[in-house]
């Protein structure tokens, strides 16, 4: 009833226990979710997992603008249906094909997804809101002998998708992370076998027998890109990275980067760093966004666009995986195209060079690609097994189906044991290392030691009245304090909780 009359039932005529009940409902679900969150937030805190939490912190901002999308379409529900277009507009780029017999682009195109471009009142669907309404929305454009742009009934459907597709797309990343880190973890026996071995600098290594070279570089086609390329593609299928791989390149980073300090804990900055990667990857940006309106503008009848994009992460988290084992390869060439036998371990260079356009950071952009793409994909086919049935027009023939079901599984199982622990190794041979190797008070210390003697430097420089001795004795000063400095905080563990702030005077 509606209004004492015929019709679904408005809030007027409705219980006043049901309401309350509803509402009670609602609330204690968003209440226990924000506290969980909220206890989670603490928790982070607390273990000092400061990338985690900002992780967390993004999830929370990507809830916040789903619940503004939310109540945009909410809000403007009834403007958009009264948004009026000529018949004929609403004819073209169509997801489902229209019946034939004369039937009306409103009937034939009823509870389909294609309908966001097009009217979809009918009496069978699910309804935002009650039939007379919506009535009222049809005839409000059939007067003029138009239809609707966009129906409610359509815009409840793309609310849901628009959920769906972030909810999946938030939990993938964090399976693939859970999944990776716990193949990363199984590094960390190398590195305790690493910090009770005493290093021998004294030792002549035959660099063509270590098993770093023997792996990467091949007598036959070590001359040959080709094949060197193609050797990259089959490794990231198998051993992608061996112990003899981890202990190269962990060397190789430390002898760049903290070279005073060969018992650096490498396999705990790498799980930091990969922490800090993660509050990225979890976030949904803006030309993502981009990519979800250039698909629904493009998922027409007969272009099978949602099976055809399938193959888009497929083949960016191969091409990913042979370029991070080719920078390992490049790696191996350069040692031993120079040397047949040096003094000490064998050592590769880190360097930007090795990836894309000079930037490492190119590689997390493809990775948070691929796991959105593919979340895109599980949540499209999901969503819309459930609101329109398996039969739809839409889910496409049984043989494009199975193929996109296989890629995704295949995309998220591979991409959480092989692709990103990869990356979490590789990319730490780029020419720079991430701020996380210091923990929060280390860097706040190093900002706080630079202003005094920043502040120190100018003083002096005044009361020398622009001397060149003096500023060159504050370069000195400042370069042995931060050498000093990074000596000291390349180990973590040897960190104190508080520790003192470097001045000029108390180095001296």
């Amino acid at each position: 009833m509606s209004g004492g009359e015929g019709g679904e039932t408005t809030l007027e005529y409705t219980p006043t226990w049901v309401v309350a009940a509803v509402c009670t409902v609602i609330v204690a679900i968003s209440l226990a979710v924000e506290r969980l969150m909220h206890f989670t937030g603490k928790k982070l805190q607390k273990k000092n997992q400061k990338p985690l939490f900002e992780a967390l912190q993004k999830v929370k901002e990507e809830l916040m603008i789903l619940g503004f999308i939310s109540l945009l379409l909410t809000v403007f529900q009834n403007t958009i249906s009264k948004i009026c277009v000529p018949e004929d507009l609403t004819g073209h780029m169509l997801p489902c094909k229209l019946k034939e017999g004369g039937q009306s682009i409103t009937n034939a195109t009823t509870a389909h997804f294609g309908s966001f471009f097009v009217s979809t009142i009918s009496g069978k669907a699910r309804r935002l809101l009650s039939e007379e309404v919506s009535s009222s929305k049809t005839s409000y454009c059939s007067r003029e002998n138009k239809v609707p742009l966009l129906s409610v009934e359509a815009l409840h459907h793309l609310h849901i998708f628009i959920f769906v597709l972030a909810i999946v797309h938030v939990t993938f990343c964090v399976l693939t992370v859970v999944f990776g880190g716990a193949r990363i973890r199984q590094w960390k026996i190398c590195e305790d076998e690493i910090a009770k071995q005493n290093y021998d600098t004294n030792q002549v290594t035959d660099v063509h027998q270590h098993a770093f070279i023997k792996d990467h570089f091949l007598g036959i086609g070590k001359n040959s890109a080709l094949l060197g390329w193609l050797h990259s593609f089959v490794k990231q299928f198998y051993a992608s990275v061996t112990k003899a791989d981890y202990k190269t390149l962990r060397l190789g980073f430390i002898m760049t980067h903290c070279r005073g300090n060969p018992k650096f804990n490498f396999h705990k900055y790498m799980m930091r760093a990969l922490e800090d990667d993660f509050k990225q990857v979890v976030g949904i940006s803006w030309y993502l966004w981009v990519f979800v309106v250039i698909f629904l503008l493009m998922n027409i009848n007969g272009w099978h666009t949602y099976f055809w994009i399938a193959f888009i992460p497929f083949i960016l988290l191969l091409a990913v995986g042979t370029k991070l084992e080719h920078v390992i390869t490049q790696l191996a060439h350069e040692v031993a195209e120079k040397h047949v036998a040096i003094e000490g371990d064998l050592v590769v260079q880190p360097s930007d060079d090795h990836f894309w356009f000079g930037r490492p950071h190119i590689v997390l952009f493809l990775i948070h690609f691929i796991l959105f793409q593919n979340s895109f994909e599980i949540a499209f086919f999901f969503w819309i097994w459930v609101q329109y049935g398996f039969d739809s027009c839409i889910m496409g023939q049984v043989r494009y189906i199975v193929p996109r079901l296989i890629i995704g599984v295949f995309i998220q199982v591979f991409c959480s044991y092989s692709t990103l622990p990869l990356y979490a190794l590789v990319t730490q041979m780029g020419s720079n290392f991430k701020k996380s190797i210091f923990d929060e008070h280390v860097q706040a210390g190093l900002v706080g030691w630079a202003q005094k003697v920043k502040k120190k430097k100018g003083l002096k420089a005044a009361a020398n009245n622009g001397s060149g001795q003096g500023s060159s004795h504050e370069s000195t000063t400042v370069g042995i304090q931060m050498g000093a400095v990074l000596r000291k905080a390349s180990t973590p563990e040897e960190i104190q909780p508080a520790p003192a702030v470097p001045g000029s005077e108390g180095s001296k």
